[in-house]
């Protein structure tokens, strides 16, 4: 960690024309002009550091949605075969560019409902508990829904979530998880757990969990393992497929640019595929595709991610997320991750030129523990610095108590938005 904070500082400099220099070398700075930026009052764009919140608007957007509302003008129900994207299999559109985004093979992965609709639906399948072993791990900051949907779901099945709710906490005077308390947990209550259900990427600190061990370490003691990746997807690899973990589940509106409330995706492990004994909820859009028209056939799921599907998708929201999934086939996560761990890299060494003991970064240091988001956390917080950067323009996102996150996304933040925002965050302080 040491010697990875010397070439930082060597590498960076602390100022404009720095700045500016490496968005003319950024070979990805092309992108930025294909999203609209908010802009204020004046005609100036705003600095947007809340993609992890809400992604920016792809221009293609407008041609997508606007594609298949000219396909229901034009042919109306016939639309679901005659359209230039026939809306039956809509889905199908988006399942490979998804797939490589989460490090999956296609049967793995599909876009169904919304984040905590699938956490609910995989729950189903894999939350199997025994009066002996049905307790869940979750980390002790986890998103507020990851805990109501698991606190709702030990009741639904007659168990007191003061009892069956474990929580994976930082130290005493820590901010971020430690791998090996996990394992301590598990090994001494992993008879009595049945499932992990962890934030791949923590939404308040931005600490990037190794997916791959914290499978193993539940497997271990035969407990299900499930990742949250709605702060993850479109933001680091999580190569879900090799991590082995049984399912994840993931919203498409931050860093994947599809819009307010846009439908999510879900991961479940090749290993599962072809379990047709898998306890799951039913409807007509994970029968059999050969037979589904076929109204009085029994019902026979399909294998894979598909067989967790219940209803016929929102093509327009399904437009959305193809008109930023097409964007992402033609960049590839590899360069974004490599453009974001500059881009995050000089965000964090110009934080720390300020050098104010009123502010602190509490997300890794180590870049491959992290995405592009840096919590920065406030001493003393009263919101009253988050208020005073969105006069300035400045868009972040603040979590009580005491945290500022900033998202510098690659695809449309530039270095020099990183330099202006940490200038006018050091005249405030």
């Amino acid at each position: 960690m040491y010697n990875y904070k010397i070439k930082i500082l060597k590498t960076y400099q602390n100022t404009l024309q720095f700045a500016q220099q490496l968005d003319k070398e950024d070979t990805l700075s092309y992108l930025r002009e294909q999203f609209h930026i908010p802009k204020d009052k004046n005609g100036n764009d705003w600095l947007y550091f809340t993609g992890n919140s809400l992604g920016l608007q792809p221009k293609s957007t407008q041609k997508y949605i606007q594609q298949e509302l000219d396909d229901w003008a034009k042919y109306g129900v016939e639309g679901h075969f005659e359209a230039k994207n026939p809306w039956l299999p809509y889905h199908e559109f988006l399942t490979n560019s998804m797939a490589k985004i989460v490090g999956a093979k296609p049967i793995e992965v599909v876009v169904m409902n919304t984040l905590t609709t699938n956490l609910h639906l995989l729950m189903v399948s894999f939350y199997q508990p025994t009066k002996t072993k049905y307790k869940i791990v979750i980390e002790s900051d986890a998103f507020p829904s990851d805990r109501y949907a698991v606190e709702s779901q030990l009741k639904f099945h007659g168990f007191d979530p003061s009892e069956g709710l474990i929580e994976w906490k930082p130290r005493k005077g820590e901010d971020l998880l430690r791998i090996e308390d996990l394992e301590q947990i598990v090994e001494q209550q992993g008879d009595e757990i049945a499932l992990l259900l962890i934030g791949g990427v923590n939404y308040y600190t931005g600490q990037f969990l190794d997916l791959k061990r914290i499978a193993a370490i539940g497997h271990s003691k035969n407990c299900m393992v499930g990742i949250d990746l709605a702060h993850g997807v479109g933001n680091i690899n999580p190569d879900l497929h090799n991590a082995n973990v049984d399912f994840a589940a993931w919203c498409t509106y931050k860093y994947l640019n599809s819009g307010p409330g846009s439908l999510g995706g879900l991961f479940v492990h090749e290993k599962h595929a072809h379990n047709k004994d898998l306890p799951r909820f039913s409807g007509w859009w994970n029968h059999n595709k050969k037979t589904r028209f076929n109204m009085r056939m029994p019902f026979d799921v399909m294998a894979g991610a598909e067989g967790w599907q219940l209803s016929n998708p929102p093509i327009l929201s399904m437009a959305a997320i193809k008109a930023s999934l097409d964007m992402f086939e033609k960049i590839g996560m590899d360069a974004l991750r490599k453009k974001s761990e500059k881009l995050t890299g000089y965000f964090e060494y110009l934080l720390n030129q300020i050098d104010s003991d009123a502010i602190k970064i509490i997300t890794p240091s180590n870049p491959k523990e992290r995405g592009c988001q840096l919590s920065i956390q406030v001493k003393n917080a009263d919101k009253s610095l988050h208020t005073k950067l969105t006069e300035n323009n400045i868009i972040t996102d603040w979590r009580e108590p005491n945290v500022i996150r900033c998202a510098p996304v690659p695809m449309y933040n530039t270095f020099e938005d990183v330099y202006r925002m940490t200038t006018i965050l050091k005249g405030l302080l």
